[in-house]
């Protein structure tokens, strides 16, 4: 049976939905992360968003959630189901995240699964921003890649980078490149921890270079996103800046902790109700479509959510037409049915 923990007072709730990972954050009423849960979009990001939600029910049974906050590329798909209160783009959760752990930063380097951003803050406002296009050299998915190739456990990585001795130099334009390099790097015996440590500081030339392009990068910059997990990117990154940087303790969910963050104060500021509807919806049949619409030469995709039957939300129109929400999210009343493990 998991681990439960006792909750007393006001939470509020943060769900990032990626294309790698799907992250529900809990924060209590004094802005503390109360809890967090990570799972793997898998491309279902409905089962995954459901099977967060009963995790989190499992975990704190009994736990009331005044606010709810979605962000990600799944945040509208998140929102529908959850019954989220805001709606936030990864952009302002991640800033509003990295203020709340460290006012003073000027910089977020973010680096995640699939995707890489930086964000550019100033007096805690974001001024400037970048997110990776089409390549994913220096995203975590890669460094997963290699490490499978070369055999090594992706936790023990960046570890293993650290006992580098001389770390060879190996192009990392792109990942066709930079794994041809890393195999003409084997085949001239040079060491595995030389050669990770090799990739990480590639890693880091390419988001500085590609990401950061044109960037005034200043201190106090924050490391976030599942790669910062990896203390050789870590130190690749530190020894390419020339100053320390911070990794903050909630790393691996910055989103999902902007979104809850986000959602705190959307419900104090209006002194509403919140929307969420209830950890039951995790039981709840969801059901996803589109059609082209033909009302004009624009033939706009119309995305459609359907819980148990019923339309609940659309999307996709730029004028407008087929864009709805539910006015009020009624909660579902399975909660009976949800089973602890």
């Amino acid at each position: 049976m998991a681990a439960m923990k006792e909750a007393y007072g006001d939470y509020y709730l943060g769900i990032d939905v990626g294309s790698v990972s799907t992250n529900l954050v809990v924060i209590n009423s004094t802005r503390e992360v109360y809890h967090k849960e990570y799972l793997r979009t898998q491309g279902r990001p409905i089962p995954a968003v459901q099977a967060g939600l009963a995790q989190v029910y499992q975990k704190l049974p009994g736990i009331q959630i005044r606010g709810v906050g979605t962000t990600g590329s799944g945040r509208r798909l998140a929102a529908a189901i959850a019954g989220a209160d805001i709606v936030k783009n990864e952009i302002t959760s991640h800033a509003v995240a990295a203020t709340h752990f460290c006012p003073d930063v000027q910089t977020v380097i973010e680096i995640g699964g699939q995707d890489s951003k930086i964000i550019i803050l100033r007096e805690g406002v974001v001024t400037d921003f970048a997110m990776n296009t089409v390549c994913a050299a220096g995203t975590g998915s890669f460094l997963d890649q290699q490490a499978a190739r070369l055999g090594i456990p992706i936790a023990e990585f960046g570890e293993i980078a650290l006992e580098a001795k001389n770390p060879v130099r190996i192009a990392g334009r792109c990942t066709v490149f930079a794994e041809s390099d890393m195999i003409h790097k084997q085949q001239m015996g040079h060491s595995v921890p030389d050669i990770l440590a090799g990739l990480c500081a590639a890693m880091v030339r390419n988001y500085l270079n590609n990401v950061a392009k044109g960037k005034e990068i200043r201190p106090t910059v924050l490391f976030q996103g599942g790669v910062a997990a990896n203390r050789g990117m870590h130190k690749a990154l530190e020894d390419e800046l020339g100053y320390p940087v911070v990794v903050p303790p909630a790393f691996d969910v910055m989103g999902a902790v902007g979104a809850a963050l986000l959602a705190k104060r959307h419900i104090e500021e209006n002194g509403q109700e919140t929307n969420f509807r209830g950890f039951g919806v995790s039981q709840a049949h969801y059901s996803a479509g589109s059609f082209e619409c033909s009302h004009c030469a624009n033939h706009c995709e119309i995305v459609k959510i359907s819980m148990d039957g019923r339309l609940i939300a659309s999307w996709g129109s730029r004028c407008g037409r087929w864009e709805q929400e539910e006015a009020y999210h009624s909660p579902i009343d399975h909660l009976q049915q949800l089973c602890y493990y």
